[in-house]
């Protein structure tokens, strides 16, 4: 993965690594559009909780912070498609 410094020089700015990851976004299509497109709405959630589990899990060995942060952006994203679906 490139160093912050990298992604500052070559994009001229500090990058979103939370929310937007340069890497995840090609030709205007993020990474998580493509993901849900392909996937039923019950794998999707299952996708997403996953995705929690991961980053909680490895918050203490790897990035700590910015880890759980993606951890509250995949909760985030979970709330969001269990309102999108009229479920409570």
């Amino acid at each position: 993965m490139p160093s912050i410094d990298f992604i500052k020089k070559e994009f001229g700015k500090e990058q979103d690594m939370v929310n937007h990851p340069p890497h995840y976004n090609k030709h205007g299509i993020e990474c998580i559009q493509a993901i849900r497109a392909a996937l039923t709405d019950k794998e999707f959630r299952g996708y997403i909780k996953g995705n929690v589990l991961k980053y909680t899990w490895r918050e203490n060995y790897k990035n700590k912070n910015q880890d759980l942060q993606k951890a509250k952006w995949y909760l985030d994203k979970l709330l969001q498609e269990v309102a999108s679906n009229n479920e409570s």
